[in-house]
Formats: C-alpha cells, sequence, structure tokens
C-alpha cells in the first residue's frame, strides 16, 4: 500500500521522488544500470534552461556524466535556401543514461524503487488505483492512493485514463564510429521533408545524426536528409547503432495534461516539452518540482495546487510554438 505510485524514472520522475516527503513512494521504471534498457532518442545535450532547473536543485553534474567535446556553438543549416550560420551557445555534452541514472541514485532510501520493471497496468480500484508490473517475469501488483505518470511521450497512465491526441514525430537516431572531436552541435531544417529539424553532434568518440519526422515514409526521409547533409560535409561511414522513439509536440495550450484529482501527468507523459527544439529535461525537472511541492504542503489539495502553478509553463511553451 502507498500513497503515490510513480511510473516513470527519467528526469520527471526521479525529481518528484527525491523531493518528496512524508510519504510512501514506490517508483517503477523499465530501465536500469544496464545500459541496453535505455531506449530513449536523445541528443544527450543539457540546454541552458535545464542547466537552470539543475542550478534551482543546487545540484552539479558529475564528472562522470559528461561527455566530450563540451559545446559552445550551433551550426544551423537551412536545407532549402543553402544558408549557415553559427551562433554562440552553452550546452553540456552527456551520457544521457548516465544522467537518468545519476538522478535515480538521489532518490532517498525510503522510496521503493522498481528498476528493469515494466508497468503493464494501471486501473482505478476502490480508494485509489491498483498497479500491475512484471520483474524479471514475476507478475507483482501494488495499490496507491494517488498515481503519477512520469512515462514519457507513450505514457500508459496518459493512455490508461484519458482520451488526448497531440501531434507527435517518429524520432530516429544513429550513432557511428567517428572521432573528429568536433565542439559544434549542428541543427538542420528542411521544410521539404519535415515541420521539426535535423541534429548532429560529436559524443566520446561517436558522431549521432538525428532527425524528428512524420508521416508514412520517415525512414525514406532519413536517408534524403543524410544525402543532402552530405554537401556539407558529414559523413555517414561506420554505422553503429539505429535507435527511434516518439515525441510530442504540444501546439496548442490543451495540449499540455496535468491529470485529474488522483492521477497527476509531469513531463513529456503531460505534453510538457518544447516543439522548437524537442527539449524536455527543463520541463521534466520543472513539472516535478512544482507538483512536489503541491504534495508536500498540501497533500489533499495537490492537484489544484499544481494545475494553477504550472499554467506559466503551459504559456512558456506556447511561446516556443510561436518559435517554431
Amino acid at each position: 500500500e502507498y500513497d503515490i505510485a510513480i511510473i516513470g524514472a527519467g528526469p520527471a520522475g526521479a525529481t518528484l521522488a527525491r523531493l518528496l516527503r512524508g510519504f510512501r513512494v514506490a517508483v517503477i521504471d523499465k530501465k536500469s544500470h544496464k545500459e541496453s534498457t535505455f531506449q530513449k532518442v536523445c541528443g544527450g545535450l543539457l540546454a541552458p534552461d535545464a542547466q537552470k532547473s539543475l542550478s534551482r536543485f543546487q545540484l552539479e553534474l558529475p564528472l562522470s556524466v559528461k561527455a566530450q567535446p563540451q559545446i559552445f556553438s550551433v551550426r544551423t543549416i537551412d536545407l532549402n535556401s543553402n544558408i549557415v550560420r553559427t551562433c554562440h551557445r552553452n550546452y553540456i555534452n552527456m551520457d544521457r543514461h548516465k544522467f537518468d541514472m545519476w538522478l535515480i541514485s538521489l532518490i532517498p532510501d525510503g522510496v521503493d524503487l522498481f528498476l528493469d520493471t515494466k508497468c503493464t497496468d494501471v486501473r482505478r480500484e476502490s480508494g485509489g488505483f491498483k498497479v500491475d508490473f512484471l520483474t524479471d517475469g514475476i507478475k507483482q501488483s501494488l495499490r496507491t492512493k494517488y498515481i503519477v505518470g512520469a512515462d514519457g511521450a507513450k505514457s500508459l497512465v496518459r493512455r490508461s485514463f484519458f482520451k488526448h491526441n497531440i501531434q507527435q514525430y517518429t524520432a530516429i537516431q544513429q550513432w557511428y564510429k567517428q572521432d573528429r572531436d568536433n565542439p559544434i552541435y549542428t541543427a538542420a531544417f528542411d521544410s521539404d521533408i519535415t515541420s521539426s529539424y535535423a541534429w548532429g553532434l560529436e559524443k566520446d568518440g561517436y558522431f549521432i545524426f538525428g532527425a524528428a519526422l512524420s508521416g508514412e515514409n520517415v525512414l525514406k526521409d532519413f536517408d534524403v536528409l543524410k544525402e543532402k547533409m552530405k554537401a556539407y560535409g558529414y559523413s555517414f561511414d561506420g554505422l553503429v547503432k539505429t535507435e527511434a522513439c516518439l515525441v510530442l509536440s504540444p501546439i496548442k495550450l490543451s495540449d499540455t495534461l496535468t491529470g485529474s484529482e488522483d492521477i497527476f501527468l509531469i513531463g513529456e507523459a503531460g505534453g510538457f516539452i518544447s516543439p522548437s527544439s524537442l527539449e524536455g529535461l527543463s520541463y521534466a525537472m520543472d513539472t516535478a518540482a512544482v507538483l512536489a511541492d503541491a504534495f508536500n504542503k498540501h497533500f489533499d489539495k495537490a492537484f489544484q495546487i499544481y494545475k494553477k502553478r504550472v499554467f506559466r509553463l503551459r504559456l512558456k511553451l506556447l511561446s516556443k510554438r510561436l518559435k517554431m
């Protein structure tokens, strides 16, 4: 029996679990210390907004989480008009899996943590919810008064309780064994292929290239993008692995969901992700911090407080839509 069950231990779920005080808390996540369990398509750059979020918690990123080279500029390429510009911008290049595991390591010992565990079902029962999950192939369950969806774009919690369609992309990312040590982040735009963008960066001896695409021919469109990028000096030799996942892109205020009286959505599970850059780390940590404060101060009124206080973040996402 728990007060709060958090589905997902990414930056949103791990931050919430770390900040809650005096509750019986369970956290369920399918990833573990094994890198093979981490499947998020992410360039692994800590943007300035996310850096500010960490600074508010007075957290310092461990050296073991950082990757090389560190990045201080962005090369933007408009593939439609052949315009190339470079601008100054401070990112922290990091290993995203290690970053998530570091945040998990900060969760207090009193929290029951179920890693390498798949949540299979969440349903309402008298007085709360029942959560079914699989650990080492063994079916288990728990009961909780409140449920928090921190389980990303394909959120089981959101799909189980809310009928809501939001614009989405398929994010495809490939890793190539190339060690050029080039401290520049690339953002490429081609309105003929995607209303979002493509990205490229160096990381610990690899070149990573990815793109957010929509439609039925995403693999073909991805190949077309790579062919166009070759004209700008990019090479795609030495393919190591290909990753893909769903990513959301809120375009209106109603695309961000906070939940209901006893169901909460934080991070990308609630649609809190920038539609212009697809940056979601800052929104994950910020929504988690707001919800934790609401629970800690007014447990029985947490939803009303959470919904009111994240409204500014929802407005911020609208401004990102204009930027897009």
